[in-house]
């Protein structure tokens, strides 16, 4: 097993999708690459990557570029390519049964509804990685679903979408740091 950490946000490729809801975990990633000043180049496989070191740990930042449903395949490429063990392994995405802007860090579990946690999970075979689910949610994502994760962010919610996705990062760096179960302590808080 390599000792390198994998960080991948969860998305749509595509500047159709890019500002949407459904991409956070993409902006998270694009968020914490250019805080360690470094940038996403297309990868082997379906997925853009880069890499960085912090603490003299090295850190792969990705985000699979095939579509949401399947990120499965582009997470389990890089897993095997890198040898990388699960328990350095963070998984960034959308939750809409969270209010907008709560972070949930979570040391494993289910897919709990979401298309691209279950694919990760089928194609890895195990649900014992990390995951940072970030809030979207509102009342009206009950009325459709579809529409409401692939909309974009409303005016109000792009006012804190900065200070959220700095939150998020912060999240990121503490998991890498001081591991999950000190990074869950620290923010999963509402």
């Amino acid at each position: 097993m390599s000792n390198k950490y994998l960080i991948i946000g969860l998305g749509n490729p595509g500047l159709k999708y890019r500002k949407t809801r459904h991409n956070i975990g993409f902006l998270v990633v694009d968020r914490l690459a250019q805080a360690m000043g470094v940038r996403l180049k297309k990868g082997r496989g379906p997925y853009e990557i880069t890499e960085f070191q912090i603490d003299g740990k090295s850190v792969l930042l990705a985000k699979p570029l095939t579509f949401m449903n399947n990120s499965g395949q582009a997470v389990a490429e890089l897993v095997n390519y890198f040898d990388i063990d699960f328990s350095h392994l963070l998984v960034i995405l959308d939750e809409v049964e969270l209010d907008f802007g709560r972070l949930r860090l979570r040391a494993q579990g289910s897919a709990g509804g979401h298309n691209g946690l279950r694919s990760i999970i089928q194609h890895l075979n195990t649900k014992l990685f990390a995951r940072l689910r970030i809030g979207i949610g509102t009342e009206y994502a009950r009325k459709d679903m579809t529409k409401f994760v692939l909309s974009n962010f409303s005016r109000n919610e792009q006012k804190e979408l900065d200070f959220i996705l700095d939150q998020a990062v912060d999240a990121v760096l503490g998991f890498i740091r001081d591991g999950i179960d000190k990074a869950m302590t620290q923010y999963n808080r509402s």
